[in-house]
């Protein structure tokens, strides 16, 4: 799911630059994703989908496309007022990036 090569092109293979932006993500996409649950909650549809374009370039940059994909999803339903789909895209989101996190936990290791 996880696709690193972007990464280690861009910090030319500096495993501590690849840690460094892996955690930044894992920080970042933690936080964010609270905040996308509370959105979601209070029915902030359009924060939800400010929040969910936030994390798309984090999501490309680690090659996550499967994530990226869902958060465009999120973005385009928001956009269409099509918000009987928005439970189940950002449901998907939250348990793709969890697989995400054990992944990047174990790289290098």
């Amino acid at each position: 799911m996880v696709d690193l090569s972007f990464l280690e092109k861009f910090t030319k293979g500096d495993t501590k630059k690849i840690n460094r932006y892996i955690q930044l993500y894992l920080d970042v996409a933690t936080e964010t994703f609270n905040r996308m649950q509370d959105n979601f909650n209070a029915n902030d549809w359009e924060q939800l989908r400010i929040n969910a374009h936030s994390l798309k370039p984090q999501a490309e940059y680690l090659g996550f496309n499967n994530l990226k994909d869902v958060l465009n999803a999120i973005e385009t339903a928001v956009i269409h007022k099509n918000y009987t789909t928005l439970q189940k895209l950002f449901e998907s989101s939250k348990q793709l990036h969890e697989v995400a996190k054990k992944e990047l936990k174990n790289y290098g290791n």
